[in-house]
């Protein structure tokens, strides 16, 4: 197989997340995207790897698209599928890849909803050609450097829309975006967070080229919407990377937080700390959490890679003592700010590196809570992590695959996989959550 040119194929197999093994004239091509039965074109990057450019036949999985975007839009990846399709595909893929540590008999718990669930989005600015109209929205299937106006994306709300279009239009022919491999212009994301109330913030982030945003802010707090935006910003970044980089941040109006609630325990979520994207699904999660443990009271918990310290409150409400460790400075403040507004005075935080801290903690946990991010658990840290020797651990993942690879290390000394369940946190897209309660033999 030459690089660069084109083939055309079928895929033949699919390994979860996302890789896909096209066959094309008894050759087979690795690459990333696409759904088992497709017949696709694909791009030849290097030996036997390729990139998908277009698809020319759907599968017998699929139907019709269920969004206007799909075609181009790299947001997400099952939109041609019923969501009882889409849950059975998963599936799939997964009991293939868990089978590898003896688990095939599982559930994937459902979103309460796979529409208008997103409580937060990230959308760049762009131009449909060198010097064209202005776009706004996620990245094109496979296209690093464009993007697709989604003005009528189906898993935000409809106000994340009505702002998102307005400020496209607002812009277009204005002032122009910012180009990431020139680094000039001006517009760079447009960032929304919604919270079970309705209420929003608006955060636009620009490079610091100097012009004035303030009628483009007068004019968003007049557009009629269902909910409350509560607060408007503006992030200054100046960075290289795509990324956004909060180099320097002004709160135009309102506040630069919201208050989400929980299973009973009000959480301040600041501009750019995390929180789970489906708040709906994220009280399934937490609650599968707890009915797994089922008992919590008087018992010693250590969360590791504790965020903003939800599952810490969560789980240490009837706790002894409940200590997180998270890397993030901002996530600690926030999480401890988050305790003391639910007076919860036996939970503690400490910033710093999981891999540091864990050798130096004096403390006996009966239970650790593992939600790593989607690398997992540093392999320099978990022969640390095994050695509390804790009655029980909780591996809550956003990434099956590094799970996996984590959860051998705890069988291969001597702990057993006692209950296991996915949640489907992202409809239409191939990410899940998965949680895994593990004991000693």
């Amino acid at each position: 197989m030459r690089k660069n040119k084109t083939i055309i194929g079928k895929i033949e197999k699919v390994e979860f997340p996302n890789k896909s093994t096209i066959s094309s004239n008894d050759r087979e091509l690795k690459t990333k995207g696409g759904i088992l039965g497709q017949v696709v074109e694909a791009k030849i990057s290097r030996r036997s790897k390729g990139k998908i450019t277009k698809v020319l036949e759907r599968s017998d999985l699929e139907g019709k698209s269920n969004c206007i975007h799909f075609d181009e839009c790299g947001g997400c990846t099952y939109q041609t599928m019923s969501y009882d399709d889409e849950i059975n595909y998963k599936k799939t893929l997964l009991k293939e890849l868990y089978k590898e540590i003896g688990i095939e008999d599982f559930e994937i718990i459902k979103s309460p909803s796979y529409k208008e669930y997103r409580n937060k989005m990230e959308y760049t600015f762009s131009d449909e050609y060198i010097d064209g109209p202005l776009t706004l929205g996620l990245h094109k299937k496979a296209k690093f450097y464009e993007t697709v106006n989604t003005e009528e994306c189906n898993i935000v709300d409809q106000d994340f829309n009505t702002i998102h279009t307005f400020t496209r239009k607002y812009f277009d022919g204005k002032i122009k975006p910012y180009h990431r491999t020139k680094h000039q212009g001006k517009l760079r994301h447009l960032l929304l967070r919604r919270n079970q109330k309705g209420q929003m913030l608006v955060n636009l982030v620009t490079s610091s080229e100097e012009y004035d945003y303030t009628d483009y802010f007068e004019e968003v707090k007049k557009l009629e919407i269902k909910g409350e935006i509560v607060g408007i910003i503006h992030t200054i970044n100046d960075s290289l990377s795509d990324a956004v980089i909060p180099e320097k941040v002004s709160v135009y109006y309102g506040q630069d937080y919201l208050i989400e609630e929980i299973l009973g325990l009000k959480f301040k979520i600041s501009l750019y700390s995390f929180f789970q994207t489906n708040t709906q699904s994220a009280k399934v999660l937490y609650q599968e959490a707890i009915n797994m443990l089922e008992e919590t009271e008087g018992l010693q918990i250590l969360d590791l890679y504790s965020g903003t310290g939800t599952i810490t409150q969560i789980l240490g409400q009837s706790a002894k003592k409940a200590i997180g460790i998270e890397i993030v400075e901002e996530a600690v403040q926030a999480a401890r700010e988050n305790a003391k507004e639910n007076k919860l005075e036996n939970v503690e935080f400490i910033c710093g590196d999981v891999f540091k801290e864990v050798k130096n903690l004096d403390f006996k946990p009966d239970l650790i809570v593992l939600d790593p991010p989607r690398e997992g658990i540093n392999p320099k840290a978990i022969g640390d992590i095994i050695n509390f020797d804790a009655k029980k651990y909780l591996y809550i993942s956003c990434n099956p695959v590094t799970q996996v690879r984590d959860l051998k290390e705890f069988i291969e000394r001597g702990y057993k996989i006692e209950k296991f369940e996915i949640v489907d946190q992202f409809p239409r897209t191939y990410h899940v959550e998965a949680i895994a309660l593990i004991q000693k033999m």
